[in-house]
């Protein structure tokens, strides 16, 4: 049987399985109160200049990245102009691995669904996008123009 005929065979993308924009708007709110309540990540997150629809920005991005459509690529910007917002401030390791577990946290919070592949997904996305962040040291090492991540349910695919 050629699974390309049968769409029962399909399997979805990670943004579907989570149940679409409403879910990932639900984790990013879910994921800002929980950094906001974190000892540590709560200056990052309650700054003043930090944008008034962050937490939309935020959906949009990893709704985008888990297979959604592309609102933050085509109002926001790239996967570049993501990063440089979150590098130069120096020494985040611990905020890196504290970042992760909110994310965790937040799905649970978001009653996102329990599937265990489904999970390790979501968490071996995010320790990506972690590391890949903490990989530059100031803004001008980010490489120019990368495009939106994709991931799936193996890892980082190509766009």
């Amino acid at each position: 049987m050629n699974p390309v005929c049968h769409a029962d065979l399909v399997r979805p993308t990670l943004f579907e399985f989570a149940g679409g924009e409403s879910a990932f708007l639900a984790l990013a709110a879910a994921h800002h109160a929980r950094c906001l309540a974190d000892p540590e990540l709560n200056h990052p997150f309650s700054h003043p200049d930090q944008h008034p629809q962050h937490v939309e920005r935020l959906a949009a991005y990893w709704a985008e990245v888990m297979g959604g459509p592309p609102r933050y690529s085509e109002s926001c910007g790239d996967h570049s102009t993501m990063v440089v917002m979150h590098t130069g401030n120096g020494d985040m390791t611990d905020l890196g691995r504290r970042f992760v577990e909110c994310f965790v946290g937040a799905a649970d919070d978001a009653e996102l669904p329990e599937d265990p592949e489904f999970r390790g997904a979501l968490r071996a996305y995010m320790q990506w996008a972690v590391d890949d962040v903490l990989s530059y040291a100031m803004p001008e090492d980010v490489p120019a123009a990368r495009r939106v991540p994709s991931w799936s349910w193996g890892g980082l695919t190509a766009r």
